[in-house]
């Protein structure tokens, strides 16, 4: 039976409260303009999956400290600052169903905004000497930064491989999950093989995880409900449409690739594109990948000394693949 979000959080109930006592604190300013705007940003907060990946993988070797909470801090403030730039670049109004800020305060104040928030981020591991949690989380958005940046460029050419895409996702959607499970585990001892085998069992998740956010795309009446086909509008390559056009003839990728390119906004050829998918198995196999990175990441776990919160990660891995959205 698939969990829910609040069962998998009960290990760690009570630090998730603390924690965002401690994430408002974390951006307080005294500048009226951007606390009502930070405060904005913490009322729409989603399902929190980061800090809980943060709080269970500190749990499952040692004990919650102050370190633990500004680690959870450190990447919720980046990541929230690179969501906050990711609309901008996107001209996009809407977040998580609500205005994006540069919707309700434009761009120029959501770049400033992400900025400092960013900044909050760093002044908040130097003021506490923790470096060791800085490095980890900073080369994690270094990379996510290097992924936008290789899907975009590959977005023009569609010149995709499976493993550019696989370069891509582990940069982009994995290795934040790497560092919030690297970043908790380092809060609490510093045992570099502890710490590699959660980065490791972060970037599997990750994976599997970035699968299943593809397959939403061609949908699937069973599981996932309508095709949304948003990212073929996009011009996204991803692992169902690139196996579909490796195991299809010169002529028919020839027209999909067009379709893709060309007629992206037509409603009735996206529709041929997620068929074309579907008919060759395309939706089965991204499937089957996902399980091997999802079993990947159990396999890692299953190294780790039996414990709540280690179930509670082990549940968090399957809610990642069998969530409905």
């Amino acid at each position: 039976m698939e969990k829910t979000v609040d069962q998998i959080k009960a290990p760690i109930s009570s630090q998730m409260d603390e924690f965002e006592i401690k994430f408002k604190q974390s951006m307080k300013s005294n500048v009226p303009l951007l606390d009502k705007i930070t405060g904005y940003i913490v009322k729409r907060k989603g399902k929190q999956i980061r800090p809980m990946f943060v709080f269970l993988s500190a749990q499952s070797v040692g004990q919650i400290n102050d370190s633990s909470y500004r680690a959870a801090s450190l990447i919720e403030l980046l990541h929230t600052a690179t969501l906050v730039h990711d609309d901008v670049v996107d001209d996009s109004n809407e977040r998580r169903g609500f205005f994006s800020v540069n919707a309700l305060w434009k761009n120029k104040i959501a770049v400033l905004i992400g900025d400092f928030l960013l900044s909050s981020g760093l002044l908040l591991s130097l003021d506490n000497d923790d470096f060791h949690l800085l490095k980890i989380v900073s080369n994690a958005v270094r990379e996510m930064s290097e992924g936008e940046l290789l899907q975009i460029e590959k977005a023009r050419k569609l010149d995709i491989s499976e493993e550019v895409y696989f370069e891509i996702i582990t940069k982009k959607t994995a290795t934040l999950i790497a560092a919030c499970c690297a970043a908790g585990v380092a809060s609490v001892t510093n045992d570099k093989g502890q710490i590699a085998l959660f980065k490791d069992f972060g970037t599997y998740t990750g994976i599997a995880f970035q699968i299943k956010d593809d397959l939403f795309d061609f949908g699937d009446d069973t599981s996932i409900g309508k095709p949304t086909g948003i990212d073929i509008k996009e011009k996204k390559m991803t692992l169902p449409l690139i196996f579909a056009l490796n195991n299809s003839t010169w002529l028919e990728k020839r027209r999909i690739i067009n379709i893709v390119k060309n007629h992206n906004d037509d409603p009735k050829k996206v529709s041929e594109v997620i068929q074309f998918v579907v008919d060759k198995g395309g939706l089965k196999y991204a499937e089957d990948v996902m399980h091997q990175y999802k079993n990947k990441a159990l396999d890692l776990l299953a190294k780790v000394p039996d414990s709540p919160s280690k179930q509670s990660l082990i549940q968090l891995v399957n809610y990642s693949i069998e969530r409905k959205k």
